[in-house]
């Protein structure tokens, strides 16, 4: 057996046998906060969260965030937000970031119907949220697509008062070249034709 244990010890280097030595004198059963416990003598206390389900608990410079149920920091201009209530006063909450408030009316400004929007603009979705757009002036593209995501997603308004909607017309070839794509009618608002 002693002739087992000097073979051991002369097949390891020195620093294989600091390593060894090392590994057999750690404890076997380590502790719940792991290795980082080891090398902190006493670790900092954690930040108190309170607990809520409105904003009203949290008080000043906070905003309940209820999906955790967390009381959390104001959030500041570029920030992620869900909603107004979580951003800082004079931002709202806008394709879930905080952005400067837009007067009512102007365009990019939050509408429900179209005369919350000023003259020559309507209200339509913009990646979803309702917007005040400004109507399409002549020769500009007002093709909108019978349904689908894109269009429940994006929507453009109509043309401008005087304006109508219609496919432009091209020249009949008789032979025309191939396409690899599908071709998507052009429309455009364009002056009625008397």
């Amino acid at each position: 057996m002693f002739g087992n244990i000097v073979c051991l010890l002369l097949c390891f280097t020195y620093t294989e046998a600091r390593i060894w030595a090392w590994m057999l004198n750690m404890p076997h059963n380590p502790t719940k906060e792991g290795a980082k416990a080891l090398m902190d003598p006493a670790p900092a206390p954690k930040p108190t969260t309170a607990l809520c389900d409105h904003d009203r608990v949290c008080g000043r410079g906070f905003s309940c965030d209820r999906h955790f149920g967390l009381c959390v920091p104001l959030r500041g201009e570029g920030q992620y937000c869900r909603r107004d209530a979580q951003c800082v006063r004079g931002l709202s909450c806008m394709f879930g970031k905080c952005h400067r408030s837009i007067p009512n009316g102007q365009e990019g400004a939050r509408c429900k119907v179209d005369r919350d929007c000023g003259a020559s603009m309507c209200c339509a979705r913009h990646h979803g949220e309702l917007v005040c757009k400004r109507r399409l002036i002549r020769g500009e593209s007002c093709y909108v697509p019978d349904g689908g995501l894109a269009f429940s997603i994006n929507q453009i308004c109509p043309c401008d008062e005087g304006l109508l909607c219609r496919e432009n017309s091209a020249p009949y070839w008789r032979e025309r070249e191939f396409i690899y794509q599908l071709e998507r009618p052009t429309w455009s608002c364009q002056i009625p034709r008397s």
